[in-house]
């Protein structure tokens, strides 16, 4: 879920929890103005648990990114410095939805001396992939 997904959640939970608190109150029921204020509480809770755990997360990828990136700086012809924590740059990059700069980055991978070709295969696979999966959430949205 991306954040935009995330904020909406949490929107519609904070409208909607005064409603049953007062729904609650009118039936006469206080056992379910409790069980609302609990069920609120463990909510944004859990709420702001995951959006947290995906803040880290997206942080995380970020710098595995940067991290790839001064390896590649640091040694331009070598293969393996597009590899961080056993990943390739252009698996991350197209993970983050950045299919151009993962193309590059693969072209440029390719060109190398030292690369393996079922990586390369491999690469360009993930790469159709993504950009099949664009193509049908936008013929979706039409």
């Amino acid at each position: 879920m991306n954040y935009a997904a995330t904020l909406a959640v949490l929107v519609v939970l904070a409208f909607s929890f005064p409603l049953t608190v007062q729904l609650g109150a009118q039936v006469g029921v206080p056992e379910a103005v409790m069980l609302s204020i609990l069920g609120a509480a463990l909510t944004f809770s859990l709420a702001t648990f995951l959006v947290r755990w995906q803040v880290n997360h997206h942080r995380a990828r970020l710098e595995r990114l940067n991290a790839a990136r001064a390896q590649i700086a640091a040694e331009p012809d070598n293969p393996r410095a597009y590899f961080v924590g056993g990943e390739h740059l252009a698996a991350l990059l197209l993970r983050l939805d950045r299919r151009r700069e993962a193309a590059e980055v693969i072209d440029r991978y390719a060109r190398l001396g030292g690369a393996r070709e079922a990586e390369i295969v491999a690469l360009r696979e993930a790469q159709s992939a993504a950009e099949r999966r664009v193509r049908r959430a936008q013929g979706r949205e039409t």
